[in-house]
């Protein structure tokens, strides 16, 4: 492995990340894993928004067993999904930039299918869908799996995008793509995912979809609240009346 000054990955991966600590190990873990069997050169950025518990602690231990793949990037406290990436983009090596979650929700397995799939068609955008082919979901009670349909049923007939799945947060961008899109974004939390396909899409840009199965977290608690349901139906009215 060369020294981290002159380690140049294709690929960096961005994992935000809060109260992680059990979960970090494990998904960066399974990203060296496939990645290395796959024989793509990666690194991996983990943002961390201030974590009281010992995620940061843990990620330093990533930092120094994976050198020089990992870097780890601390925040002082929540400052949002956007921000986190806009943060791992001025980090990145990489000239394609991946988001996943850090909660074991998005394995590491479908990377590879992603890329194969942007590299055939040159897509500016590889998405994760639940909703097509053989996705699914796994984990999730009957009210949950029903709201998230029910989300995706109405976001799809009002905004009528050319995408299955539009709250997903398991994609590849081009950097330049994914840069272009961060700047022109307003949306914050969950609705930020749906206005950056839409912006895409208004600009022309490429998106093609791989089918994944997305497992509910094992440790820790779900950051889906009322609040976060309530910013999601505002957004979804913004966005309809705006494109």
């Amino acid at each position: 492995m060369p020294p981290a000054e002159q380690f140049q990955p294709k690929y960096s991966i961005l994992l935000p990340t809060y109260n992680e600590e059990d979960n970090l190990p494990i998904i960066v873990y399974l990203i060296n894993s496939e990645l290395t069997k796959a024989g793509i050169s990666y690194e991996i950025i983990i943002i961390d928004d201030g974590s009281p518990d010992r995620t940061q602690e843990r990620a330093r231990q990533l930092v120094e067993l994976y050198a020089p793949k990992i870097n780890l990037q601390t925040r002082p406290k929540k400052l949002g999904l956007g921000t986190a990436y806009i943060h791992g983009i001025k980090h990145a090596r990489g000239d394609y930039i991946i988001i996943m979650d850090a909660d074991l929700s998005h394995h590491p397995k479908f990377i590879p299918q992603f890329i194969k799939l942007q590299e055939k068609h040159d897509y500016d955008i590889v998405t994760g869908t639940r909703y097509s082919g053989n996705g699914g979901v796994y984990g999730w009670d009957l009210t949950r799996k029903l709201i998230s349909r029910g989300a995706n049923y109405v976001t799809q007939l009002l905004l009528q995008p050319k995408c299955s799945d539009l709250t997903g947060s398991f994609r590849l961008y081009k950097k330049d793509a994914l840069s272009k899109l961060m700047a022109a974004c307003v949306s914050k939390g969950y609705v930020f995912q749906m206005e950056m396909i839409v912006r895409a899409q208004a600009a022309g840009m490429t998106i093609g979809e791989v089918p994944i199965t997305f497992v509910d977290r094992v440790y820790g608690e779900s950051k889906l609240g009322g609040n976060e349901i309530v910013g999601f139906v505002k957004g979804l009215v913004t966005l309809f009346l705006t494109f």
